[in-house]
């Protein structure tokens, strides 16, 4: 006599009651969802009109660049722009003029383990909140094309801890007074505090937190590792809000330079 088969254990399935309500909570469950993907797309279309323009991105009198043109390495950079130095020839209105780093950044943040249940959640549906069933009937996991790619995160944690490092050096540069010399306004605030909270989100990464302890099996026999890591477990508490809020600081210290840049607003000036 053959065993008899397994029911199938998905929530449609025969074994599950028979409910044709998509869920019986009756609070504003679909408002979180909502939010995290009106949150998102605003990001992404703001920083993809920006990196596109090719306007307003550089402040030549106090060494102001926008993060979302940095570096800046193409014969398209404006006079001044190029901390690095032209790498490249001059480049079709097609490509961004923050190619070399774009790429990765948008990789580091897509396959971030934050940002992968938030848009799986908000906008896969994959589920939308708990007690309420996702319109998939199948799901195959982190195995196939493309969520596979999202294994690569370690990876593109690597290339953002060199990005950072781009960052702060242009935060560095951008200490420069009008009449030459050092030099410090509203702008350089502005630029620093948005480096720091870059630093922040990129160290209180999970990948991070892996690579200072997690193959660790004594850490009574690694102080200072195990030191590092307590300070990365702390951040990655905070990884979720440092998420959100380097988004923000993004646009907000790439929108105070554009208007600077513009001529639209003048930089409130302390030192030079």
């Amino acid at each position: 006599m053959s065993a008899p088969a397994r029911p199938n254990s998905g929530v449609r399935s025969p074994a599950r009651a028979a409910i044709s309500a998509r869920t019986l909570r009756t609070d504003r469950w679909w408002l979180p969802p909502l939010l995290t993907t009106l949150g998102l797309a605003t990001f992404v279309v703001y920083a993809t009109v920006r990196s596109f323009v090719r306007s307003a991105y550089w402040v030549d009198q106090y060494h102001y660049l926008t993060p979302f043109y940095s570096p800046c390495i193409s014969d398209s950079c404006v006079p001044g722009s190029s901390h690095l130095g032209t790498w490249v020839g001059a480049l079709p209105m097609w490509i961004p003029l923050g190619f070399l780093v774009l790429p990765f950044l948008l990789g580091f943040r897509l396959t971030c383990y934050y940002y992968r249940k938030a848009y799986y959640r908000s906008i896969w549906l994959a589920p939308p909140a708990c007690a309420v069933a996702e319109p998939h009937g199948s799901y195959t996991g982190e195995t196939r094309l493309p969520l596979i790619v999202q294994n690569a995160h370690r990876y593109f944690f690597y290339v953002a801890l060199i990005v950072s490092v781009v960052n702060t050096y242009d935060a560095v540069m951008a200490f420069h007074g009008s009449s030459g010399g050092f030099g410090f306004g509203l702008g350089n605030i502005v630029i620093t505090v948005n480096v720091i909270l870059l630093w922040a989100y990129t160290l209180s990464c999970h990948s991070c937190r892996h690579v200072t302890g997690g193959r660790l099996k004594h850490f009574s026999a690694h102080p200072l590792r195990y030191r590092l890591w307590t300070w990365v477990s702390t951040l990655n508490t905070r990884h979720m809000q440092l998420a959100w809020t380097t988004l923000a600081t993004l646009m907000i210290t790439d929108f105070y330079i554009m208007l600077v840049a513009s001529g639209t607003i003048s930089d409130l000036r302390f030192v030079n």
